[in-house]
């Protein structure tokens, strides 16, 4: 159902560059996304545009020197580094004469190749049936369709109903399986959090070396490799600390524009670095956009509701730069803010630990509030997570209650309630 790479295919890539920031991708991100699907790259066609062409996307000239180096070189694939329509798609492959895949649709088959999980699995499968599910249309162009009315249905028309009910259909099962997965995955949390275990969560932009970093500090065998999204699943293990034991997250890589299919459909995996009371954000000191790429980061987290989580940030691979050795940054208030080492060469790892230490012991919240009958559906949230200690009501029927929740649990209720929670606290004790 769903257009797979084959090993060696060969591809030639299109990329255009807008003056809207919205529409502008790069060109070497591109090469290394292609390489990482499997397909050889043998030639691009580049060029520069205010805004897309409704048909063709490059313009009708572009489209035809597209053609021409299909032709000349033989290639199996076009894969453009922008989104595309499915109207668009269709017009360049008829022009060109073999598939066009866009920017989703490629990280989306990176995806599906690098998923090992069933959890994981089913996640992509959710995101490339929510993908297909707007370009059905494109694969029966070939058969009759007429317009409605009894007796006037073309059998083109009731193909694509066909297919839709079957998408619809398997979109609701993957979709209950997944709410399962989740509903594990919070029992989980739920004993990490009674037995007052912080969670810290690795993420950053893709290939900065997080895997290489986990697999350092937590001595585990997880696959890293220097190509984007070698990790896909979350793996967790136990990193032991002077002040007490946390549990340590490695997540997918971000990317910038990454496809709204993919948030999506990997909500519960996400669901670790949203529900996490300290992030390791991950960057890649040596590259030269790493400030760009630290805002695309920046950008996810703000779009999964995330950036509200304290961060930590470590610069990583300080072996490729002169002169630069493995510190701890601090604050005006001596809070660490940044760490630089090389996790491949396993230098200032001890740092990444002392840094954490000190940061998750902040990340535990004893309060006690005092909740007014009018109020009582908040006691819910509460006993939902688990983190009720003591509770007795009044005369008026209002609730004092005494919990010890992470911070960042915290942090989601008040913002939740619109702040209407943080009023009715009497004796916070930072833990």
């Amino acid at each position: 159902m769903f257009d797979r790479y084959e090993a060696g295919e060969k591809a030639v890539l299109v990329h255009i560059d807008f003056t809207d920031e919205n529409n502008r991708e790069d060109l070497d991100e591109l090469k290394l996304l292609v390489d990482s699907a499997g397909a050889q790259s043998i030639g691009v066609i580049s060029g520069s545009r205010r805004s897309p062409d409704r048909k063709y996307f490059v313009g009708s000239g572009k489209a035809e020197e597209l053609a021409a180096m299909v032709a000349a070189t033989d290639a199996n694939v076009v894969i453009f580094n922008h989104k595309l329509s499915p109207a668009q798609e269709r017009n360049l492959e008829k022009i060109c004469e073999c598939r066009v895949l866009d920017r989703t649709t490629l990280i989306l088959d990176i995806f599906a190749q690098r998923a090992r999980t069933f959890e994981g699995k089913l996640q992509v499968e959710l995101a490339q049936l929510r993908h297909m599910s707007t370009r059905l249309i494109r694969g029966w162009t070939h058969l009759e369709r007429q317009k409605g009315g009894i007796g006037l249905r073309g059998p083109g028309e009731t193909q694509l109903e066909t297919d839709r009910r079957l998408l619809r259909g398997r979109i609701r099962t993957i979709n209950r399986r997944l709410e399962k997965v989740d509903k594990q995955r919070d029992q989980s949390r739920r004993a990490r959090q009674r037995s007052d275990m912080s969670t810290v969560s690795l993420v950053g932009y893709t290939n900065a070396g997080k895997s290489t970093l986990f697999n350092g500090l937590t001595t585990s065998d997880v696959y890293a490799a220097d190509q984007l999204f070698a990790t896909l699943d979350p793996t967790l293990r136990k990193l032991e600390l002077p002040d007490g034991d946390v549990i340590l997250a490695d997540t997918v890589g971000f990317i910038r524009h990454l496809p709204h299919d993919l948030v999506a459909a990997f909500k519960a995996t996400l669901q670790e670095t949203r529900q996490a009371d300290l992030l390791l954000h991950v960057v890649d000191s040596a590259d030269e956009k790493m400030a760009d790429n630290f805002e695309q980061v920046q950008k996810v987290l703000k779009e999964i509701d995330a950036i509200d989580i304290p961060q930590l940030i470590v610069c990583n691979k300080i072996d490729l730069l002169d002169e630069v050795k493995p510190r701890i940054d601090y604050d005006d208030e001596g809070t660490p803010i940044r760490v630089w080492v090389s996790a491949q060469q396993q230098k200032g790892l001890e740092l990444v630990e002392d840094a954490i230490n000190q940061l998750v012991g902040k990340a535990i919240q004893e309060l006690t509030l005092q909740i007014p009958a009018s109020a009582g559906h908040y006691l819910g949230q509460f006993y939902k997570l688990d983190v009720i200690q003591q509770k007795e009501y009044d005369d008026l029927g209002n609730c004092m209650i005494s919990v010890r929740l992470l911070d960042a649990d915290w942090r989601r209720l008040v913002k939740q309630s619109q702040g209407e929670l943080e009023t009715f606290v009497v004796d916070p004790v930072v833990a």
